[in-house]
């Protein structure tokens, strides 16, 4: 199966993903987007996109950018993240761009960025983050 299929498919079965009304709009090799439009009840007390949201968004991101540079029998899993919360997240939409860094057999590096986009403006970079993924091959209940 090609790797975009397998992202695609892979993002369908994701529920927290279909929760937030994310959408996954761009699948290249070694680079993957998410968008989701703004809804209030993924907000903070002060009426921003809540963190947990954007960590998720750009977490999936990244392990589906590095989803796409891995052998299509193995599957992926995060090991550890840090993100950088730059800016308040308002917009109408939001962005998530994951690219990887560092390709590997076991462990992968990947980059993400979070933009929150308005039509009264360019985008902008609310986020970024590092994630670690390792590649998981063979492991009951862990596939594509």
């Amino acid at each position: 199966m090609e790797f975009r299929e397998r992202i695609r498919n892979s993002f369908g079965r994701q529920a927290a993903m279909a929760t937030i009304g994310a959408e996954l709009t761009r699948v290249e090799q070694g680079s993957v987007e998410i968008e989701l439009p703004f809804d209030e009840k993924l907000t903070q007390q002060h009426g921003f996109l809540h963190a947990g949201i954007i960590s998720a968004a750009l977490d999936a991101a990244g392990t589906y950018a590095a989803y796409s540079v891995i052998d299509p029998d193995a599957s992926i899993l995060t090991i550890e993240f840090k993100v950088n919360l730059m800016s308040p997240g308002r917009g109408e939409r939001f962005l998530f761009r994951g690219e990887v860094t560092k390709p590997g057999t076991t462990i992968i590096v990947s980059d993400g960025r979070g933009y929150a986009i308005s039509a009264d403006g360019p985008a902008k970079l609310i986020a970024s983050m590092t994630g670690t993924m390792m590649v998981i091959r063979g492991r009951e209940g862990i596939e594509g």
